[in-house]
């Protein structure tokens, strides 16, 4: 009897432990997934322009860029967490007030690494140059190509922002 009971103790002490164990991952994966530790920034980045029309653009004219000038309008820096493209055939690079360069970035999913990880001072400009290759689908892609590159910050009002540019590619 008394052996019995051992073995009743301990399989509710094993029983549990593992409740326990379970349960304190599952908190730990419920924070991760809330961004647990991550710092919001009440700024936001501010555009004058989020729209370029390169209007015709042949093929042989090789590669296009246009640059977009972005602000930090917040009284606290504001992290540029991640960089991306909607296509390969776009890239896109930020570059800071003196002049440092971060990037290529280009599509997920194409060997271009998305995370930016640029931090913007309160009222600092930086510059996105969206660079388009008219070629890079080859002779069959002519017609108006419409791209966007992506900029995910820390912000707590604006995280997400799109810059777009239409392109009437030609092959001659």
């Amino acid at each position: 009897m008394k052996n019995n009971s051992n073995q009743m103790q301990k399989t509710f002490f094993i029983t549990a432990a593992i409740i326990a164990v379970v349960i304190g991952l599952l908190v730990a994966v419920n924070v991760g997934w809330k961004g647990g530790g991550m710092q919001y920034s009440s700024a936001a980045l501010l555009s004058d322009h989020m729209m370029f029309d390169f209007a015709t653009t042949p093929m042989q004219q090789g590669v296009v860029m246009h640059d977009f000038d972005v602000e930090n309008n917040g009284d606290e820096p504001l992290v540029i967490q991640k960089v991306y493209t909607s296509c390969m055939c776009t890239q896109a690079k930020i570059i800071d007030a003196q002049g440092k360069e971060y990037g290529a970035f280009g599509m997920p999913g194409h060997g271009a690494v998305s995370a930016a990880n640029v931090t913007m001072k309160p009222g600092e400009h930086m510059t996105v140059r969206a660079i388009f290759d008219p070629a890079a689908h080859g002779p069959s892609g002519v017609g108006l190509a419409q791209r966007s590159i992506y900029l995910e910050t820390n912000s707590a009002t604006n995280p997400k922002l799109e810059f777009k540019f239409q392109a009437l590619v030609t092959n001659q």
